[in-house]
């Protein structure tokens, strides 16, 4: 299916892109999200009728991430967890504790900005997790698994 991007998505492309994607992720993701409408004859002349509006809203989303990262960056979490004699957990370190961990320092966060690589985190340690607020704006920050 053939859709044209309403805002700029890291693996597709950029705002009024022209892509083919699988069926079910437009219709059960893009176009419900807004993200991206069918392209049509008609969607296409709409589409560039609201392109200078559609362009200034994804510059103040921009710019408001950028905002935002001035105020994370650098930012260093401490997790306290129960951990066995060689340092693993008993259990994870996961999204939403790191989430915690930011609200405890006064940090709004939001559990589907960050982006763990290896997963969830079960071994005490010092991590580098990047925040991704924006498809263009992403915010390295340093996690400490410590344990109690």
């Amino acid at each position: 299916m053939n859709v044209i991007l309403l805002e700029r998505i890291g693996s597709l492309g950029d705002l009024g892109d022209e892509v083919s994607v699988k069926s079910g992720f437009a219709r059960n993701f893009l176009i419900p999200q807004g993200k991206a409408v069918r392209a049509t004859p008609d969607n296409r002349s709409l589409f560039e009728g609201r392109r200078t509006e559609l362009e200034r809203t994804a510059n103040e989303r921009v710019g408001e991430a950028q905002l935002r990262a001035t105020k994370l960056e650098g930012l260093a979490l401490i997790i306290v967890v129960k951990a066995g004699e060689e340092g693993k957990l008993y259990g994870s370190v996961g999204s939403q504790d790191i989430v915690d961990a930011a609200a405890q320092l006064g940090s709004e966060i939001i559990k589907s900005e960050i982006r763990l690589p290896d997963g969830v985190i079960r071994i005490t340690g010092e991590y580098e997790v990047q925040l991704r607020l924006h498809s263009d704006v992403i915010v390295p920050i340093q996690v400490s698994v410590v344990s109690e």
